[in-house]
């Protein structure tokens, strides 16, 4: 190891421990990632490929606490909580009602854009560097609306996004026609936004980010980390199998298994949940779609990959343990199929997957209180894929002990 190197171990293969692993390796350190599956054979697999960097409103908001009772009436609508699982719930929503207050609500938005802008920079000189620029498309996104009300009731959150610099189009008539051919009459208006960019797959984007981390030096180890040890030796992983892996850090990135992993060494509570989320990819050629769609109000989107068309979102509040629902799943292809007359809905592969997601939609990224040699780095909820190589970039800083990128006093473990 050259001067200054650390033996560092990354718990989890998702998207934010590979480009976690890939920032960390660049800058000479002895990484090893450890996970119990594989490189992005979970969460990061079958996520909706967006780079959404201008995604900066929080998901705990005012919009969201009134629209949520008319969601939570329908099962298979955008957001269900199951009823056996609403107790160990209850401290989350409370932190979420309170992260929704102006003040709260404001502070977030300013962290989130920040966040943001650097992980676009970020990802895209990773991109660069790991040579898969045409990995990434610049297509832009398009939010529909069904009616003139729904369309009034964005605009707080475009406002914010004219605030923060966002680039952005609200399109009706012949322009949302040509933005995307096809839709249904009952869309009468749409957001279109030119700076919004998809990833052509993402398990294959996330592998090829590991292949750059690895041609670094990073390795892999297929191992399941039972729990975390500390010790006068530094901070050590204990695996399943009984043995033990010692390093001078250990970063935590194993998304919404995070805490389970982190409760032997730390008194720190933390409220990471996860949202369940479901798809449906489609063969290619399912429908001709231009750009990722967005149905807000549905509380889902269509993307095009390089290996056909999914359809998926919604949030479902239901923990790590309970089996899937996949009438999640076919509620939202249903509903696809009514919004582009002509997709075929047939010879789809269904997926669920954890987005592992705090109250105030900010990640925790920062020391353990307990032992600064155990880093955080989480809780990016639907956001993973996009502000993963920030989240490395703060990662490394926070190791080579200089000032961070940006202030991340608001994503602290210990702000709950």
């Amino acid at each position: 190891m050259s001067a200054g190197a650390e033996r560092i171990l990354v718990i989890g293969a998702g998207i934010v421990g590979i480009a976690t692993a890939a920032q960390l390796a660049e800058r000479g350190h002895d990484v090893t990632v450890l996970d119990r599956t594989g490189i992005a054979e979970e969460t990061s697999k079958g996520n909706a490929a967006a780079l959404a960097f201008s995604d900066i409103m929080p998901l705990a908001s005012p919009k969201i606490l009134l629209r949520a009772p008319k969601w939570l009436i329908d099962p298979l609508g955008p957001l269900s909580i199951h009823p056996s699982y609403l107790p160990r719930l209850a401290p989350w929503l409370w932190q979420f009602w309170k992260a929704s207050q102006p003040g709260r609500l404001e502070a977030s938005i300013r962290t989130q854009t920040a966040l943001m802008r650097l992980a676009e920079s970020e990802m895209m000189a990773l991109v660069d560097r790991a040579g898969i620029s045409s990995m990434v498309r610049h297509d832009g996104s398009l939010e529909l609306y069904e009616s003139e009300a729904e369309f009034r009731a964005t605009t707080k959150g475009w406002d914010a996004r004219a605030k923060a610099g966002i680039g952005f189009e609200h399109v009706r008539g012949a322009r949302l026609a040509e933005l995307q051919p096809g839709l249904a009459p009952r869309f009468v208006a749409g957001t279109f936004v030119p700076g919004w960019k998809t990833v052509s797959e993402p398990q294959q984007f996330a592998k090829a980010i590991w292949r750059h981390a690895e041609a670094s030096g990073a390795k892999f180890e297929q191992a399941e980390v039972a729990r975390l040890v500390r010790s006068e030796n530094g901070p050590a992983a204990r695996l399943a199998d009984g043995t033990t892996r010692q390093a001078d850090r250990i970063v935590v990135c194993a998304g919404a298994w995070s805490t389970r992993l982190l409760a032997p060494v730390t008194k720190l509570t933390i409220p990471l949940e996860t949202e369940r989320g479901y798809n449906t990819t489609l063969p290619a050629g399912a429908f001709d779609v231009k750009r990722q769609l967005i149905f807000g109000n549905h509380g889902f989107v269509v993307t095009p990959l390089d290996t056909g068309l999914r359809v998926g979102g919604a949030v479902e509040l239901g923990g790590l343990d309970l089996p899937p629902n996949y009438a999640r799943s076919k509620a939202m292809l249903d509903k696809a199929a009514a919004f582009l007359p002509g997709l075929t809905t047939q010879g789809g592969t269904e997926w669920m997957g954890f987005r592992p997601s705090l109250p105030d939609t900010l990640p925790v990224i920062g020391a353990l209180p307990e032992d600064r040699a155990i880093l955080l780095a989480f809780g990016n909820g639907h956001l993973g894929l996009t502000q993963s190589a920030a989240m490395g970039r703060l990662v490394a800083d926070l190791v080579s002990g200089s000032k961070p990128a940006i202030d991340i006093a608001a994503c602290r473990p210990d702000r709950f």
